[in-house]
C-alpha cells in the first residue's frame, strides 16, 4: 500500500511504528526523513556494482544480482534489528523513488504478516515538499531579527525567549554551527539535511505569531540560508541587544574558554587575521590564548576586529533597529533582563 502525505503532521497522524530508509548508508547520511532509521537493502558498494552492471551489461542481470543482494541484506535485518517485532508492528518504508528497493523489502515484510506501507514517490517526494516550502513559498510567520555585536549573548537570549513561549528559529542550532570567534566550531550537516531540519522547524511554527531569528548572513558556516527565509530576514524589523566590551569579553571567555574549543585550534584560526591585523598583533593574541588569557584576547578582538567589521556591514546594508536594549553584565540576571525586554518588544511589533 502506498502512503502519500501533504504535511509532516500526516506522518504523525498515520502513527507508524517505524519509518525505515532502505537506501544506501551514504544516501541516508546526506539526508533522510525525520525520525527514520537506516536499514539499507544495498550497501554503497553493492548499489554501485548493480548500477554498473545495469548500464554496462544488462538490466536483467542487474535486477537478478540486486534481488539476491536485497534478500541477503533483508535476512540480516530480520535476524537483527527486526527480530523482536510483534505481529502488530506497522512500518513505513521508503527508498529513493519508491521503487524496487522499498518495494522488494516491503514485499518480504508483508509476506511475514506485518502491515507494511511504502512512501509514494520515496525520498524524492519528501524532498520536493522541502524545496517547495523553502524555495518557493513565502514565510507565513512575521520574522523579527535579534541582532547584536559579537559576545552580546544573542544565541543565549534566543534560547531563553523559547523558554518563555516566544517562537524562535535557531539557525545556528539547526546548522550545528558554533560561531563566531573566527568562524564556527563543530561538524555541520549536509545542505539537504540542514534544509530538512529547517523545514521541520518552520512547519511547526504558528503562522499568526511572529518568530524571532538571530541576525545572520546568507551563509552559516558552509551552509546557505534558503532564499525565501533570507528575504524575510532582510526585510524584518531588527531588535538590537548590547553590553559593554568588558561584559562581552567575559561572556566570550566563558563560552570559548570552557575547554570545548582547543587552544591549538583557536590559535590556528587566529592566523587568518595576519593580513588584516598584522603579524605582531596576531602573535599577541595567540600568546594570550596559549597562556589562558581568554578574556583579554576576547576584549582585544572585539575592539580591533569584530566591532569595526560589523559596523561596516550594518552601514553597507543600511541596518536600523526598531528597539534596542543594553545590559551592564551578561550573567544570568543580565541575560534574563535582556530576554524580558526583547520578549516585550516582540509582543508589540
Amino acid at each position: 500500500m502506498a502512503f502519500t502525505f501533504k504535511t509532516l503532521s500526516d506522518f504523525a497522524d498515520a502513527d507508524f511504528d517505524a519509518i525505515i530508509d532502505v537506501r544506501s548508508p551514504s544516501e541516508f547520511a546526506e539526508d533522510h526523513l525525520p525520525g527514520a532509521i537506516s536499514l539499507p537493502v544495498l550497501s554503497d558498494n553493492e548499489r554501485a556494482e548493480v548500477g554498473t552492471i545495469y548500464t554496462r551489461v544488462s538490466p536483467f542481470k542487474a535486477r537478478k544480482i540486486g534481488a539476491a543482494l536485497v534478500a541477503k541484506n533483508a535476512a540480516a535485518h530480520l535476524q537483527g534489528p527486526l527480530a523482536d517485532k510483534l505481529g502488530s508492528w506497522r512500518p513505513l518504508i521508503y527508498c529513493w523513488r519508491g521503487g524496487q528497493r522499498s518495494g522488494s523489502f516491503a514485499a518480504i515484510l508483508g509476506q511475514i504478516g506485518w502491515r507494511v506501507e511504502v512512501l509514494d514517490g520515496g525520498y524524492q517526494s519528501f524532498r520536493r515538499r522541502v524545496v517547495n516550502a523553502l524555495y518557493e513559498r513565502e514565510m507565513a510567520s512575521k520574522v523579527i531579527l535579534l541582532d547584536g555585536n559579537t559576545g552580546s549573548g544573542k544565541t543565549e537570549v534566543l534560547h531563553r525567549l523559547a523558554l518563555r513561549g516566544v517562537q524562535v528559529l535557531d539557525l545556528e542550532g539547526l546548522a550545528k554551527h558554533r560561531g563566531s570567534v573566527l568562524g564556527g566550531f563543530g561538524e555541520q550537516p549536509s545542505q539537504k539535511a540542514f534544509e530538512t531540519e529547517l523545514y521541520r522547524a518552520i512547519d511547526a511554527l504558528e503562522p499568526s505569531r511572529p518568530v524571532v531569528v538571530e541576525a545572520e548572513s546568507s551563509r552559516i558556516g558552509a551552509l546557505n540560508v534558503t532564499p525565501k527565509l533570507f528575504e524575510a530576514m532582510r526585510a524584518a524589523p531588527r531588535v538590537v541587544i548590547s553590553a559593554p566590551v568588558p561584559a562581552r569579553a567575559a561572556f566570550l571567555a566563558r563560552t570559548y574558554g570552557d575547554g570545548s574549543v582547543g587552544r591549538e585550534e583557536f590559535v590556528e584560526r587566529l592566523g587568518k587575521l595576519v593580513d588584516l591585523r598584522g603579524r605582531a598583533q596576531v602573535q599577541t593574541w595567540k600568546s594570550g590564548v596559549m597562556d589562558g588569557r581568554f578574556e583579554e584576547v576576547a576584549a582585544s578582538l572585539i575592539e580591533q576586529h569584530y566591532d569595526p567589521r560589523y559596523g561596516r556591514v550594518r552601514e553597507r546594508i543600511g541596518a536600523s533597529s526598531v528597539a534596542s536594549f543594553e545590559a551592564e553584565h551578561l550573567d544570568d540576571a543580565g541575560l534574563d533582563g535582556l530576554t524580558d525586554q526583547v520578549a516585550g518588544a516582540v509582543n508589540t511589533l
